[in-house]
């Protein structure tokens, strides 16, 4: 199976900085291209697109420029700040330094209040991504999802992809809510689904079986052409591995025919973040 990966995190501590980790201690070390692609190779992954670790704000153009020229990096999805009204000017500027290799952008949500993303300034400055024919991965908790579903509202024209399967607590309330407020997120056209990030929301002896409903409501939600996977590495080393979530996914969807399974690996990646 050829499995392309469109949620690389890759942690530099001697070039960059990164305040969140301090609190996550399990991961609060480097993680290099070369140590991921040592396990990610063998399992099928060829390319990657490097997902925006949120480093400190003045280093965010420091990061673009760094991951762009990693081995197997085909491409970045930037941090931003589209609160900010000279986001214009820092869009401009990562197109500087990516060009066409910047597939898209992402401002974290499920950590900072929600009264940031709904001004109409961020509003007005993610319209500008559509112009620019980039996407935008929206990172929000499952109590969350009425954010997304807002933006993607005022912006049909922009391609939006949500992070992490809406960030379902599999460990506390479990399936419901979002598992409603999932289909409400995924009937809108412009969302896409990324099936990433649960491993993380389990206790460390989680099963393929634990995974699978919240993967097949995922599926069954936004449709065999609107998903894509994600290894949302090395977050997911915090309670499992690479292989073993990989080994997992492939379990849930083996049913499935050849072709709905590649386009969950890589065929529907290709086509939206442009990499073809």
């Amino acid at each position: 199976m050829r499995i392309i990966d469109t949620h690389l995190h890759l942690i530099y501590p001697d070039r960059l900085t990164y305040p969140w980790l301090s609190g996550a201690p399990a991961i609060d070390k480097p993680w290099p291209a070369q140590t991921y692609w040592a396990e990610a190779k063998p399992l099928g992954i060829e390319q990657a697109l490097h997902m925006e670790v949120d480093v400190t704000e003045s280093d965010i153009e420091k990061e673009t420029g760094f991951v762009l020229g990693l081995s197997g990096i085909v491409g970045a999805i930037a941090a931003c700040r589209p609160e900010h009204a000279d986001f214009p000017a820092q869009l401009d500027r990562l197109l500087a330094i990516g060009g066409t290799r910047i597939k898209g952008l992402r401002r974290i949500l499920h950590e900072i209040d929600d009264s940031v993303s709904q001004p109409q300034l961020f509003a007005d400055n993610l319209r500008l991504l559509a112009e620019h024919n980039l996407t935008f991965d929206l990172c929000l908790r499952a109590d969350q999802l009425h954010l997304g579903v807002a933006l993607a509202q005022k912006l049909p024209e922009v391609t939006f992809i949500l992070d992490h399967c809406g960030n379902p607590d599999i460990n506390g309330i479990g399936l419901d809510p979002w598992r409603r407020d999932l289909q409400s997120i995924a009937a809108l056209s412009n969302v896409h689904g990324k099936v990433s990030g649960i491993v993380n929301h389990c206790d460390p002896d989680w099963t393929t079986e634990t995974l699978r409903p919240y993967v097949e409501h995922v599926i069954d939600s936004f449709g065999w052409d609107r998903v894509v996977f994600g290894s949302d590495y090395p977050v997911v080393t915090k309670t499992g591995t690479l292989t073993r979530w990989v080994e997992a996914l492939s379990e849930i969807v083996s049913d499935e025919t050849a072709e709905n399974q590649q386009k969950l690996f890589a065929i529907n990646a290709e086509r939206i973040y442009r990499l073809t």
